[in-house]
This record gives C-alpha cells, structure tokens and sequence, in this order.
C-alpha cells in the first residue's frame, strides 16, 4: 500500500456499506492498520447490523442507525483495551457489516432417489424438491464458526452445507414419519411447517434462521404413476354409465325441444317420455335398465388381483385384463416375478396358470 493510500485512510473518518449484489453475507470494511479516528461516523442501514472486532473478538455490536465512534461511548471495546477514560487518538478495530436480510429463494432437491417402506406400496423410491429462506440471526456465532477473517463472505461459500442440512433433514422426517406417499401431496404445507422447526437448532448452530421450507413436490417412479393412473381410471368407470344415460337424457331432452310439425310433436312426446324413464333410473338405480347388464350369478368367483414386479419395483394390484395388457405390451414374460392370494411367496408368471395361459397365446418371435 502506498502512502497516499494510508494518508487517505486516515483521513476517512466515514464508515459505511453499500452493497446490491444481493450474495453478500459478510462485509469488512477495509482500513490501513485498522486504525479508526475517535470521533468516526458509522453508518448502519436498514437490513444490516455492523460489528467491532477487536484482535479477533467480537467486541461492540451496532444495529441500523448513525453512531459516532467515541471510546466514551463503546463500552465492551473500552473494556478489552483497558481504557479507563476517554481519548483522541484512533483506535484499532475491525468493522464487519452483516447483510440481515431474508435470502429467498435457495433451492433444495434429493440427488437420490430416497427409499421408503411405504404402507401401500411397500419399498417404493422417491425423489423430492422445494425451495427454503434464511437470514442471519446471531453476527457473533457467525462469525465465531464459519466466517472468521474472511472479508468478505458470499452465498456461494455456505449455501452447500445448507442444501445438505435441508436434504438430510427431509430424508429424516419423511423416513420416520409413516406418512403414505398417496397422503404426502395433501400434506405439504404441514410438512414444510414441521420441517422448518427440525432444522431450526441446526441453522442456529451456524447463526443463522430458516424462515421457511417449502417442499414443491413429492414424486413416485413412473411405473407407480402408471399404477397409480389405472387405479383411477377404474374408479371412474363406475359413475360412466350413470353419466352415459344422462348425456342421453339430455340429448333427447334438446332434440324434443326442436320445432316442427307433427314429428316434432311425436319426438317431443317420445323425447319427454324417454327423458322421463332415464331421469327415474338414473334417480332410483333402475336394475332393468337396457344400459346395464345383468346381475351378476351367484356362483361366479371373487376376481383374483395380482401383484407384479417389474424393473425392482412392486406394482399392483391389476386384474386379469390388465395382466394381459402388460403380456401384449411385453412388460411381462414368463420369468417376472408374480404373487396373488394363495401363493406363499413370489413366484415365476409361467408358474400362475391363468397366467401362463395368457403368455401362452402370444405368437413366436418374427422369423430373421
């Protein structure tokens, strides 16, 4: 440093931060020999709060304001130098400003996906992303573990530990919590609420507070989803021939409702009437009607549901129909491991005889 430079530096008597780069956590304000004139001005804005280091202690804290540094007035700093009254000269000391605002916006995800022993499901993988906030709490046990004489202390140094904190805090939570994966997606903001408390201690440790976690997604293998869509899908086919009867209800309804002579006259009639006889079956369940098959016969069996394993995962339970869906498809051959009531433990398709006569029915391989 030149001597222009410490000349200059003695004859700030002004300390301040500005500071829109939006990364900094930890400022030091840069002075020749730390040496501070009796009498400087420090400027602290809103959503800082500065410090006074004195040969490595933290000495007087000073939150948003104007201060004229006096040793009258710094009473733990006057204290670690033994001052016992006031003088003019300058005194040695490192000013460190600390950005308190919130930092928005940190991302989280699992790079693995984490294995869960789901209720439903069994053993299942699942992946899982969000977003957190964090402030600094407490400058000193910032500054104490992680800072130290680093002058200036960015995002970027801190923000990988704090993703890992989060990450491993979620696989804990979720690990211990026997939460169903169905049940998780309804459960979001809770788990957010509940997960922010776990880590607080943790984000404390460093003097830091996490304001918030937000868990955006909770997701499943495809092979689940996929199980996951048919088992819907079934659901739904039990309101469509209520809904069916009722769109034609209401086609006949519109076609009666056209003018016209004297067919207008006998579809309106026959319109009415017929919208009249499907509005009563639909109200009453009407067993007779042609939409509907008939009653089931009594000696007709329970349908067997079955459980398959494909690519290390359990999916399931699919009826016979949608067993021969994944034999056309070639998801299921005669080695994939099957299981349905009565088998005592996992066993080859081929050993199913159901089964084995739907794979019996596929052609041969193409000739080369």
């Amino acid at each position: 440093m030149s001597i222009w430079d410490k000349l200059f530096g003695e004859l700030i008597d002004v300390i301040d931060w500005t500071d829109d780069s939006r990364h900094t956590l930890v400022y030091r304000f840069p002075r020749h020999g730390n040496e501070i004139k009796n009498g400087a001005m420090l400027t602290v804005r809103e959503g800082q709060i500065a410090a006074l280091v004195n040969e490595g202690e933290l000495a007087d804290i000073f939150t948003p304001g104007l201060y004229q540094l006096e040793t009258a007035n710094m009473p733990i700093l006057s204290t670690l130098q033994g001052w016992k009254h006031g003088f003019e000269s300058p005194f040695k000391a490192e000013v460190y400003f600390f950005n308190t605002r919130t930092f928005t916006d940190m991302k989280w995800g699992l790079r693995n996906p984490l294995i869960l022993r789901d209720q439903e499901f069994g053993v299942i993988r699942v992946r899982a992303f969000g977003s957190y906030t964090f402030k600094i709490s407490d400058p000193a046990v910032l500054l104490r573990e992680i800072v130290g004489t680093d002058g200036h202390f960015v995002l970027e140094e801190i923000i990988g530990q704090l993703k890992n904190l989060v990450v491993s805090g979620f696989a804990q939570v979720i690990s211990q919590s026997g939460v169903p994966v169905l049940d998780l997606a309804a459960n979001y903001d809770d788990l957010g609420r509940f997960l922010t408390q776990e880590l607080l201690p943790q984000f404390s440790a460093y003097g830091l507070s996490l304001e918030q976690l937000l868990v955006e997604n909770v997701s499943v293998p495809p092979a689940v989803e996929k199980a996951l869509d048919e088992r819907a899908g079934s659901i739904a086919v039990g309101d469509l021939n209520r809904f069916t009867r009722y769109q034609q209800a209401q086609a006949m309804r519109d076609a009666a409702n056209q003018p016209g002579a004297a067919g207008g006259a006998m579809g309106m009639g026959m319109g009415f009437g017929m919208a009249q006889s499907f509005g009563q079956a639909l109200a009453k369940g009407d067993d007779t009607d042609p939409l509907q098959p008939p009653p089931m016969p009594d000696n007709v069996k329970e349908v067997k549901h079955y459980y398959v394993i494909i690519d290390g995962d359990r999916i399931g339970p699919f009826n016979l129909m949608a067993i021969k869906e994944l034999v056309d498809k070639d998801q299921l051959n005669a080695d994939t491991l099957v299981w349905t009531a009565g088998l005592d433990d996992w066993t080859g398709a081929d050993q199913v005889k159901e089964i084995k006569a739907l794979l019996q029915q596929q052609p041969p391989p193409m000739p080369k």
